[in-house]
């Protein structure tokens, strides 16, 4: 079985969340299941390095935004497609974003063309290469399915996953022309979203499946509060929509062997996790302590998260004698916020803004808890990183995160089943409740221990997911 991708980034090469975790990691998951993924993927200045040892596979003249070739690499174990068109993606900035934080203008044409070249290859534009299912990442690949039904190709299969439906790729309807779409296909029943292009809902209503990333948000976002103006679109083609939850990289994420860590640990040998506190509270400046729980935030520093939130019961969290180490970018008000916390509670309370991969795998080893208090989360990674370093997750009953993570309540705890703590509001109150029932637990060592042990057992590797995939791909086909 061959199956193309196409995204915007992909781990280790290119990051801004998880969307390049997934990608990164689910290849190498779906060779254990016989299929071959190769990745379709922007080439940008990270990656300029890679061209030379790569072969050209293709070229095309008339993409959105000017000309661009196909070099194939296999690096790190992933075969990529690189899309080299520098015009296009030759700039400093973010992948999205320039040097001020503002959309490049041409976001368009970049992922327009991104898009092509992945139709273009899933019509047999590479000799000898013909994939049976192109499987489109997100709103920057989202045309690829639409391109595909334009040139009246139903064969390979089609598949769009949302990762976040908050990010459309929205534009107005005069870049029609410049991304060679049909003008008859703006319409409410095919390409237009109030007025405006939408490549996320062409590719919802041309792909042939949608997925996303967990069960729970696949039902969420059928929903008005959760689909973002698209809930009536997935509701017509519910049918089509399933959630296959994400997993992680247990060879990249794996306390027992991390070289990020102060001390390696697993399940019989948590005492050691003991280390990497002291550690991480030297790094940051907190005292060093174990009396009480030390809570992390590794994340986007934004109100979706419910960081605002968080803020509001930072004096709470002090009160009750606990620690919280800060670790993201996101929001200038919530970065403030956040500094403002830890220059008001020094000890107790750090804060690092920006962000380092290195750093985020002592976070994890480090803390006991982290928190995750989103207000939707189609899946979210860094709790299972939690789980699986012993970190226990506290987490809002959303998305992904209901799906993984089991409650403290009486019943999980007598079963020794419990691997977090989940609670509903996501307010400064419902925050300060859970806080306190973390207090409570850690409180206890042999229960903290024992749901410690349980988080760990927890699979959160890429096995049972590609094996969905697999069996998603083989009905399609």
């Amino acid at each position: 079985m061959k199956v193309l991708m196409v995204a915007s980034e992909c781990a280790p090469f290119v990051k801004t969340g998880g969307l390049a975790d997934v990608v990164g990691a689910l290849p190498g998951a779906l060779a254990r299941v016989d299929v071959d993924a190769q990745v379709v993927l922007p080439a940008y200045p990270p990656l300029f390095p890679v061209l030379p040892e790569g072969e050209e596979v293709a070229r095309f003249d008339d993409l959105p935004g000017g000309p661009g070739r196909l070099v194939r690499a296999t690096v790190h174990g992933i075969t990529l497609l690189l899309l080299d068109a520098p015009q296009l993606f030759d700039r400093p900035g973010g992948l999205y974003v320039d040097e001020n934080g503002r959309d490049w203008s041409d976001n368009h044409l970049r992922f327009g063309a991104l898009s092509m070249a992945g139709a273009r290859i899933a019509m047999g534009a590479i000799e000898g290469y013909q994939p049976d299912v192109v499987h489109a990442h997100d709103w920057q690949a989202a045309l690829a399915p639409v391109y595909m039904r334009m040139a009246g190709r139903d064969i390979p299969r089609s598949i769009i996953t949302i990762h976040n439906i908050a990010f459309q790729g929205r534009f107005g309807p005069q870049v029609l022309g410049q991304l060679q779409l049909k003008t008859d296909w703006f319409h409410p029943e095919g390409l237009e979203f109030h007025g405006d292009l939408s490549f996320l809902k062409g590719a919802l209503m041309f792909s042939d499946r949608i997925t996303t990333v967990s069960p729970t948000y696949a039902r969420e976002i059928l929903t008005p509060e959760f689909g973002m103006g698209l809930d009536g679109v997935l509701q017509a083609r519910s049918g089509a929509l399933s959630g296959v939850l994400n997993g992680i990289d247990t060879e990249a994420w794996n306390p027992a062997t991390d070289t990020a860590l102060a001390q390696t640990y697993d399940a019989k040998t948590l005492k050691r996790k003991a280390a990497n506190r002291v550690a991480l509270s030297e790094r940051l400046g907190l005292e060093t302590r174990s009396d009480a729980p030390l809570f992390c935030v590794v994340s986007r520093l934004t109100n979706q998260k419910g960081l605002d939130a968080l803020l509001e019961a930072v004096p709470h969290l002090v009160d009750r004698g606990a620690q919280l180490a800060v670790l993201g970018t996101g929001q200038p008000d919530l970065e403030k916020g956040f500094r403002d916390a830890a220059m008001a509670h020094p000890r107790q309370v750090a804060t690092h803004i920006g962000y380092d991969e290195a750093l985020s795998h002592l976070f994890q080893a480090g803390s006991d808890a982290i928190l995750i208090p989103s207000r939707f989360e189609p899946c979210g990674l860094t709790q299972l990183y939690g789980l699986h370093y012993g970190t226990l997750p506290v987490v809002a009953r959303t998305g992904g995160l209901a799906d993984t993570v089991i409650d403290a309540n009486v019943a999980a705890i007598v079963a020794k089943a419990a691997t977090g703590f989940v609670f509903h509001e996501v307010s400064a109150n419902g925050l300060a409740a859970v806080i306190d029932r973390v207090v409570e637990a850690y409180a206890d060592p042999k229960l903290w221990q024992s749901m410690q042990r349980a988080a760990m057992r927890h699979p959160v590797s890429w096995d049972s997911s590609a094996q969905a995939y697999h069996d998603l791909y083989t009905e399609l086909v």
